[in-house]
């Protein structure tokens, strides 16, 4: 099913490279001959920091992480990130030299749904299109009219979001995600297990049954056990808009399949010139380039999200669930393609081969190429692999609490 006629053309994974002249950044590289390496990247230079802290988990359990990193004894560079960024591109690659794996280990990857009113109005589509997206228009249009509010302006939780439940349950029109999306409680599911995710240039699957889907350009959060919120990247929380809308329940397999879920380029820590506030403003660029020459782009303000990031940190990570090796967490877009690409009236769907560019000014470029889950690589690099390869390696030790410097 793959088409591979253009598997072969570089990926552009140096975009907005100068982003990492300043701020903290951390990742993981895989090493030839060795494995997972936890690094710093400082100075366009990347280096292995794996012999003071061996999991991205346990640096984000200190205290102070970016303290800790900057007291560090460094050696000589691993390798120049420019080179790095080439070599992540697996179509390009010398497999002896370094490339990007997804910047966490083992934490939990969760996400945030239905946190933008366009995201919310088109949830309910999928819900009712029964996932044909030939019915989506109609159906968008009969809902805005007859909601008849600004659901941006609606606080979720609020007594005005409740009167406004009252009037679309006595209409017919409520919905479970109406209720997640201006209700009191969010929707936090699991987008995937720990190590499954893939990196900046990776190839991204697509579910070979499913006809209707999209990429989600998101920001991440990285959070410690203890509910400190980090540090953020980007992140692609692929969706099956077919799946999904045949039934909620469906929401896993929309949701968690192979390559479905991309981070990176590099996880920026919260420091003096990066920090949440940065994160409420920011603003994600996609676009997406088909083979086809077709070409979609779109953008995802901070500032329209209807929960704030703190919030919705503390309604996943509480005195009712705990995560004691930190957690992850996909913020929701408001980006909902609606674009036609083949049949008038059936919207956007992906194809194989397309290049996905999701891109912030602060958090640098996250690209890759998409293909079908069951012709991207396959994870086989879990846990118990972890643990074998850290314990070969004598980085136990440093696996779950970072060396002093």
């Amino acid at each position: 099913m793959t088409d591979r006629s253009n598997a072969n053309q570089p990926l552009s994974l140096n975009q907005n490279a100068s982003v990492f002249e300043s701020g903290s950044w951390v990742g993981r590289v895989w090493l030839a001959d060795q494995g997972p390496a936890v690094v710093l990247v400082k100075a366009g230079a990347v280096y292995d920091i794996s012999s003071h802290v061996a999991t991205v988990s346990a640096l984000l359990e200190v205290t102070d992480p970016v303290a800790y990193l900057r007291a560090l004894p460094l050696a000589e560079p691993l390798v120049a990130l420019s080179v790095l960024l080439d070599n992540s591109d697996p179509s390009q690659r010398d497999p002896s030299q370094p490339w990007l794996l997804a910047p966490i280990d083992l934490q939990a990857v969760k996400a945030a749904g239905v946190t933008f009113a366009t995201s919310l109005l088109e949830r309910v589509v999928e819900e009712q299109a029964k996932g044909d997206p030939a019915k989506a228009d109609a159906i968008r249009d009969t809902l805005v009219s007859r909601i008849g509010a600004d659901l941006s302006q609606i606080v979720p939780g609020s007594a005005q979001a409740e009167a406004l439940r009252k009037v679309l349950v006595e209409q017919g029109l409520w919905s479970q995600y109406l209720e997640v999306g201006i209700g009191p409680d969010a929707e936090v599911f699991t987008k995937a297990q720990p190590l499954s995710a893939v990196g900046h240039g990776a190839a991204i699957g697509i579910h070979p049954k499913s006809s209707w889907n999209n990429p989600e350009p998101e920001v991440v959060l990285a959070v410690s056990s203890d509910g400190r919120i980090k540090g953020a990247m980007l992140g692609n929380d692929v969706n099956l808009r077919d799946f999904e809308g045949r039934s909620a329940l469906l929401l896993s397999k929309a949701k968690d399949n192979n390559a479905s879920t991309a981070l990176g380029p590099l996880l920026r820590l919260f420091d003096e010139s990066f920090g949440l506030d940065d994160v409420r403003n920011a603003e994600v660029d996609l676009r997406v380039e088909g083979e086809d020459g077709f070409i979609l782009s779109g953008r995802s303000s901070m500032r329209q999200i209807s929960r704030d990031p703190q919030d919705l940190v503390q309604q996943t990570l509480n005195e009712n669930h705990q995560y004691p090796d930190g957690m992850v967490l996909f913020l929701g877009t408001l980006f909902a393609p609606k674009q036609d690409r083949d049949q008038p009236g059936n919207g956007f769907t992906h194809k194989p081969g397309d290049v996905v560019t999701i891109s912030n000014p602060q958090l640098g470029t996250l690209c890759n190429r998409v293909t079908t889950s069951d012709q991207a690589p396959q994870w086989a690099f879990g846990l118990r692999a972890l643990i074998d390869n850290l314990g070969r390696r004598g980085l136990l030790e440093v696996a779950a609490t970072a060396r002093q410097p």
